[in-house]
């Protein structure tokens, strides 16, 4: 019983220790040069923004009918 407890407490502490600041460089850090044709660097928000390429759209189109499977050539039954 103790050792649940204790578990139990030890997940809400370590839960209750999310940082809720702004991000800031490191000390003796700096944020990267500005990118070629900007004038000014990109700050921490910025950088955290994810590429098109990094995260596409999902499509989520349902199938309306089956459809016959290509034939996969390394669809190889095991040895």
């Amino acid at each position: 019983m103790t050792r649940t407890l204790a578990a139990i407490g030890a997940l809400l502490a370590l839960g209750a220790c999310g940082q809720q600041a702004a991000l800031t460089p490191a000390p003796g850090a700096t944020l990267p040069v500005a990118p070629y044709g900007s004038s000014t660097p990109p700050d921490a928000a910025e950088l955290l923004e994810l590429d098109p390429q990094a995260a596409p759209e999902r499509s989520v189109e349902l199938r309306r009918r089956s459809e016959e499977r290509q034939d996969d050539p390394f669809d190889l039954p095991p040895e």
